[in-house]
């Protein structure tokens, strides 16, 4: 019995378990808690929606989490996420191959993160200054490319495309849930087992010493941006499929989402710490409260109000479980 407690007292010590396990248990309540309160949250229809709603945050939260670990952040996702949708749907809604509008979407996108990387590696600028400012450019450049106008419907030419990212329905789980899963299975074997993955925790952990041990840090964080640009893409690329036009405000406030999902799963904001499986019960608990409060009627503004306070509370927990101590306040 005490051999059993000593394995799965390591099992939980290890490096962000313990957060995965606490993040599931709270998805796990907090779905009987609104299965109990609404019926029709527990509906099939609404169960498989919900994991469509998820997919895309799961999607982004991946992509912050590689820069999270670094110790640094990425505002910028959401307009990515809206310059990717706004691109592809004005070049399908035009007639372009839906498969070329894409690449030419992910080279925008890719182009963004590749900026973020220089701008934070080897400028040295502040990663909250520097995604900032991307973040401005990539939502001009999504107002722009249609002329600060939405696009129109993509079409029935595109119609594979929705299909491929949203619609398509395998063993009754849709694809954009798929396409997650799978990213998340690639993405995490990147993380945990090879040296590229290794060297992101090492500078995530202490710069100085990373670089003294001989790791490339400018390498190592432009990765985890094109990641990020990468993920930000692939979302902007869904959300068009979803709705079937681009949209000049998709993506908006997403950045929050993907810190939210992040945070919640355990991956640090002081870099270093967590494991990308906590993306997955940290987006579902994002997900399941947009959902369930919705159904329970609660208002817009008091959803938002509860979400806020609970991603305030895990980024204060995280803090203080890593200092040992509250931050002391501005004076």
């Amino acid at each position: 019995m005490n051999e059993k407690k000593s394995w799965l007292g390591r099992a939980l010590s290890a490096r962000g378990v313990q957060s995965v396990v606490t993040a599931a248990l709270g998805f796990v309540l907090l779905f009987i808690i609104f299965c109990i309160l609404s019926p029709q949250f527990r509906s099939g229809n609404n169960i498989q929606n919900l994991f469509r709603q998820i997919a895309p945050t799961m999607i982004i939260g991946i992509g912050q989490g590689f820069v999270l670990i670094t110790g640094n952040i990425d505002l910028s996702i959401g307009s990515v996420v809206g310059m990717a949708c706004m691109t592809a749907g004005t070049l399908m809604s035009n007639g372009v191959n839906p498969w070329v509008s894409c690449l030419i979407a992910l080279v925008m996108s890719l182009a963004i993160g590749l900026v973020n990387g220089v701008l934070v590696a080897k400028v040295g600028l502040p990663s909250f200054i520097a995604t900032l400012g991307t973040m401005t450019l990539a939502r001009g450049l999504a107002q722009l490319v249609n002329n600060n106008h939405n696009t129109n419907f993509i079409g029935n030419t595109a119609q594979g495309f929705r299909d491929m990212l949203y619609y398509n329905n395998f063993l009754g789980i849709y694809s954009t849930v798929w396409i997650a899963v799978i990213l998340w299975v690639i993405l995490w074997f990147l993380l945990s087992k090879t040296r590229t993955g290794r060297h992101i925790y090492a500078v995530g952990s202490n710069l100085d010493a990373a670089k003294l041990s001989g790791v490339n840090a400018f390498h190592t964080i432009l990765i985890t941006y094109m990641v990020s640009a990468f993920c930000s893409c692939l979302c902007g690329l869904v959300l068009l499929a979803s709705a079937g036009m681009g949209t000049m405000d998709a993506g908006t406030t997403y950045e929050m989402y993907a810190v939210a999902a992040c945070v919640i799963g355990g991956i640090s904001t002081l870099g270093g710490t967590g494991i990308l499986a906590g993306v997955i019960p940290g987006a579902g608990i994002w997900g399941i409260l947009q959902n369930g409060l919705q159904f329970v009627g609660a208002p817009v503004a008091l959803r938002n109000i509860i979400i806020g306070i609970i991603v305030i509370a895990a980024v204060m927990l995280d803090v203080v479980a890593r200092t040992g101590r509250k931050k002391p306040k501005a004076k």
